[in-house]
């Protein structure tokens, strides 16, 4: 790599970074509409309620940047900080991958060597959207973890005489985050004006979670038809708790061949840093030669059908 473009591409990275801390850092909106939002609904001045509002309003003036129109709609960064219930914005957290992938990039230029540093950079910049996406996978798992508690609740509130409304927010007041937070957005925005079922399906766009559905589906044909819903949620609680207690039992067996899994991906990609790391002329050839190239795409092919057949193997849906 020439002096040159190392320049230039220096240069856009520091320009990059600078423009996403500026972008974090502005748009700063006050409270005061959703104090109104509190006093409306009646809970005063909590802070719970308070936080949820705020973080509701900021989802919506950021839902119509660049950076979410440029992202393709499989990749929806601003409903995966929702589900995450993460209180940063989406063009921040793009800002933070790029701060993250050039300071990989300078440190892999000042301590290996510069055939190291795009690799870094592109390594650098996916990890915010990693910790997004750990970040949800733990919340969504917690949630379906408290879910049939919550629906246990909410039947002994239905038979003691309580409306399904007043049943969820028993759920919100005496159980935690996130089911709580959940249960109790949907409380409010019934009490707002908004329909049951419609607060509901809008809990089941921020939580996809499939044991949710049939909850929904089961209030709304209830609500059509008629029947015994404190029943139903009993045996939807029952089902859910069954099925958890086999899918422990299924991850216990297939735990060898999970760690098999990850042990055979990473020794490749572990050795090929190593090499790069002590003789970075030996690795060269890989992007260099004619035949290196070609080794190097089946090599990456090879490790992904490999990946891919033994995730379908040790995933076992319940």
């Amino acid at each position: 790599m020439s002096p040159l473009v190392l320049s230039v591409l220096v240069g856009a990275l520091v320009v990059g970074a600078v423009l996403a801390v500026m972008l974090a850092f502005s748009g700063k909106n006050d409270g005061r509409a959703t104090e109104r939002l509190d006093v409306l609904v009646g809970r005063g001045s909590r802070r719970e309620s308070s936080d949820l509002l705020l973080k509701q309003a900021l989802m919506t003036v950021d839902r119509k940047t660049v950076f979410d129109k440029l992202t393709p709609e499989f990749f929806n960064v601003t409903r995966m900080v929702e589900q995450a219930d993460a209180n940063i914005k989406p063009s921040a957290l793009f800002g933070i991958g790029l701060g993250v992938g050039f300071v990989a990039f300078v440190m892999a230029i000042w301590t290996v060597n510069m055939y190291v540093a795009p690799i870094m950079f592109f390594l650098g910049f996916p990890l915010p959207f990693l910790w997004l996406s750990w970040k949800r996978k733990k919340r969504l798992d917690k949630f379906a973890q408290q879910l049939p508690d919550a629906l246990e609740l909410t039947a002994r509130a239905l038979r003691a005489g309580h409306s399904l409304a007043a049943g969820m927010h028993v759920v919100a007041e005496e159980m935690q985050a996130p089911i709580a937070k959940e249960f109790s957005r949907v409380y409010e925005e019934q009490n707002l004006g908004i329909q049951l079922e419609d607060a509901m399906k809008n809990m089941s766009d921020r939580v996809p979670n499939l044991d949710l559905r049939f909850f929904i589906t089961s209030v709304a044909i209830q609500r059509q038809t008629g029947g015994d819903l404190a029943e139903i949620l009993d045996r939807i609680g029952y089902v859910i708790r069954e099925r958890y207690k086999i899918l422990g039992q299924v991850k216990a067996l297939s735990a060898e061949g999970r760690l098999s899994g990850v042990v055979l991906i990473a020794l490749p990609i572990g050795l090929f840093f190593l090499m790069l790391f002590m003789k970075p002329e030996y690795e060269k050839l890989l992007w260099t030669d004619p035949l290196g190239i070609k080794m190097s795409i089946g090599a990456l092919v090879a490790m992904l059908i490999g990946a891919f057949v033994i995730k379908k193997i040790v995933d076992i849906k319940v």
